[in-house]
């Protein structure tokens, strides 16, 4: 237990634990209540009105769940957690457990000793105690119940999140016979619970849900075989499709080829020029009507970055009482383990490991971790990133604003490196062009976006519903963009800043862009796969984004090098040297039009987004933008051949190179600055001493 007084904290006795749950479950996710015949929301809402009127009593009489505390705890400090509890509407022994002022197992047996119920720690509880499914394991870990079969009789072992625990205090108080079938537990030893006996369930759900539910959606393989045979299968393929232009009219297919390389640049500029009006202000959320917020980060071999991440992620503006933040990491991952637990700790961060099963994948990663959310958005970052402090707030407005089949919101990136070379400033003005002028574009045109890996905010319900991640996807960001449009749901973009590192030598940065081409190439052949179907669902122009967007980055990347030699080589005469069947054509203005349209899309957007980032002194390295594409090239063919060799491997990019401008997490904006003062009671001198403000 905690003691204290009013000149400060002493530390507790109980051991933390350096995994204890985040904040609770979503406003629409059911609690325990949802299992008996009672609501007790009325009486206590109309408690906590009652408190706001002066009385005699300690305000901590609307707060039931703190009276197991009274004489073990400073009288000041209980009233500051049940102020700051009306404030957020969430329970007093919420606000006390995440701001670390209190161990949650400690507090329970303290509860469980006051309303006489038993605490269960899942020491001597096995599989058959259980009577849930498999598949409804996964559900509990997310609602914080599960149910035991324990000497013969149904009990209900509760992991308190948001108001649980005040709603038991009131529901026993109306019920008193119902102690037996209830029982208390942390959330660390219920996920530990179904970490150990639901493992098959979560590890076939994160690998094989979405190719189970919608498998023309999957990029699984379709066909089960030995491994050779598929390599087969896709190298055939791959083989004709290379030669097919070969073969038919020269001419007919040359100037489709080019019609859809321009199509691509010409999008490219549409989308990056469209004028789209500035976002209209919006209501600051106050802090009671915020919801619970998931932030999910997968690593692997991250020692170096996983520190600032969680500093970045610490810094943003949202109550930490409701903030539910996850890091996955890999289960041979031990550099980033220890790394992770020399980290001070942080009762709102949980850190889980990956299942051991095929794919080894981020989003294979990200969907175990989607199984434990408690929060009704979900948002998804990388380790090298430093979000904008108000970026959570600023995807709630967004989402407030936008119309109710909007179910991600798509944040800007923006590199931040101090140290650079030609490679990374070439990245850089591609990145400024990509997230401030062309994404941007495409959601004012109501097309899908292909989303990037990091920064996506979405509708946690949506995202349940259409399979998550596709596991077997290496950009599962495009690949989930495109199908929520199929879905009927839209995604736009906000202004918001995450800032991220880009690679500064040559080979990290081949591996990830030859994973984003064999990626793309991926998502193209699944979304194609039955073309009327999608353009049915995602629409003509979702069917032309994914044609042109996806199908034309591969295609242009793979066509520049040959087209490019071709007709050099028509214009030298030197077309003797090839056999007749490749000898070129002389080249026409359409051939020369489509080179110069790629060329000058690519530098034209570069410029604009470096002009509206004001980072001019960077333009130069678009001067080389024809080389920049034969490298890009280089990606795209090597990407095809991993296509067919190693469709599902995931080539890592390395992070932590390149000195930062936000190497700490970045200090908030002005406007976020002034936050709650008599709500965020908890925070004065006289309760615990303020956290020191990182640096910019």
């Amino acid at each position: 237990m905690v003691v204290t007084d009013r000149a400060g904290l002493h530390d507790t006795v109980a051991e933390r634990r350096g995994d204890d749950e985040a904040e609770p479950s979503s406003p629409e996710r059911p609690t325990f209540l949802a299992f008996w015949p009672i609501d007790v929301g009325h009486d206590n809402r109309r408690m906590l009105d009652r408190s706001t009127v002066a009385a005699p009593r300690p305000e901590t009489h609307t707060v039931p769940e703190l009276d197991c505390l009274r004489g073990v705890l400073a009288p000041a400090l209980l009233q500051a957690a049940a102020r700051r509890s009306r404030a957020l509407q969430i329970g007093a022994d919420r606000v006390l457990i995440h701001q670390g002022l209190i161990d949650e197992q400690a507090y329970l047996h303290r509860l469980c000793g006051s309303l006489r119920i038993d605490f269960e720690p899942f020491d001597q509880v096995d599989r058959s105690d259980c009577p849930l499914s498999d598949a409804q394991l996964t559900a509990a870990a997310a609602t914080g119940i599960v149910p035991l079969r324990l000497n013969g009789v149904l009990t209900w072992v509760i992991a308190p999140q948001r108001l649980a625990c005040r709603r038991l205090c009131l529901l026993l108080e109306k019920f008193p016979a119902i102690r037996p079938r209830l029982r208390l537990t942390t959330s660390v030893a219920l996920e530990g619970f179904l970490a150990r006996h639901g493992a098959p369930a979560l590890a076939d759900a994160a690998s094989s849900d979405l190719h189970r539910r919608f498998p023309i959606l999957s990029a699984a393989p379709r066909h089960a075989g030995p491994l050779w045979r598929q390599r087969l299968q896709r190298g055939v393929c791959v083989a004709a499709l290379v030669m097919l232009p070969f073969f038919p009219d020269r001419e007919i297919t040359s100037t489709i080829l080019a019609l859809w390389f321009i199509g691509f640049a010409g999008l490219r500029l549409l989308a990056s020029l469209w004028r789209h009006p500035p976002p209209s202000p919006t209501r600051r959320r106050p802090d009671a009507e915020l919801p619970v917020y998931t932030v999910v980060a997968a690593l692997y071999r991250e020692a170096d970055s996983v520190g600032s991440l969680v500093e970045a992620l610490d810094a943003l503006d949202y109550p930490r009482e409701k903030l539910d933040l996850i890091l996955v990491i890999e289960p041979d991952d031990l550099a980033t383990r220890a790394a992770l637990a020399r980290l001070r700790h942080r009762p709102h961060l949980r850190i889980l490991i990956a299942p051991a099963v095929a794919p080894k994948t981020k989003p294979k990663a990200l969907n175990y971790a989607l199984a434990f959310a408690r929060g009704s958005f979900i948002a998804v970052f990388d380790a090298e990133d430093r979000p904008d402090p108000g970026q959570l707030r600023a995807a709630l407005a967004a989402f407030d604003a936008a119309s109710p089949e909007t179910a991600c919101v798509q944040a800007s990136l923006c590199i931040d490196n101090l140290t650079h070379n030609w490679l990374s400033r070439t990245f850089l003005a591609e990145y400024a062009g990509q997230f401030d002028l062309f994404l941007p574009g495409l959601a004012a045109l109501g097309l899908p976006l292909p989303l990037g890996g990091t920064s996506n905010h979405f509708r946690t319900d949506v995202l349940r519903t259409l399979g998550a991640w596709d596991p077997h996807n290496v950009t599962e960001d495009a690949d989930l963009g495109f199908r929520l449009a199929r879905f009927g749901h839209r995604s736009v973009t906000i202004r918001s800043t995450t800032y991220e590192e880009a690679p500064l030598a040559f080979g990290n940065w081949l591996r990830q862009r030859s994973r984003w081409m064999k990626g793309w190439m991926q998502t193209w052949e699944v979304h194609m796969r039955r073309p009327l179907r999608l353009w049915r669902e995602a629409g003509p122009g979702g069917f032309l984004a994914l044609n042109l967007v996806v199908g034309g980055n591969v295609l242009s990347a793979l066509a520049y090098p040959l087209l490019l030699a071709l007709m050099l080589m028509a214009a030298a005469g030197w077309t003797g040297l090839l056999p007749s069947w490749l000898t070129p054509d002389r080249p026409t203005a359409l051939h020369w039009l489509t080179i110069a349209a790629g060329v000058t899309s690519t530098a034209v957007v570069g410029l604009l987004g470096l002009g509206r980032r004001r980072q001019w002194r960077h333009a130069g390295a678009l001067a080389l933008t024809p080389v920049y594409w034969l490298c890009l090239s280089l990606a795209a063919w090597r990407a095809l051949a991993h296509y067919v060799w190693c469709p599902y491997r995931w080539e890592k990019t390395q992070h932590g190179i390149a000195r930062r401008a936000h190497s700490a997490a970045p200090e908030p904006a002005p406007d976020q600055q002034h936050r709650r003062h008599d709500a965020d009671a908890t925070d004065s001198a006289s309760d615990r001493p303020r956290r020191p403000r990182a640096c910019a």
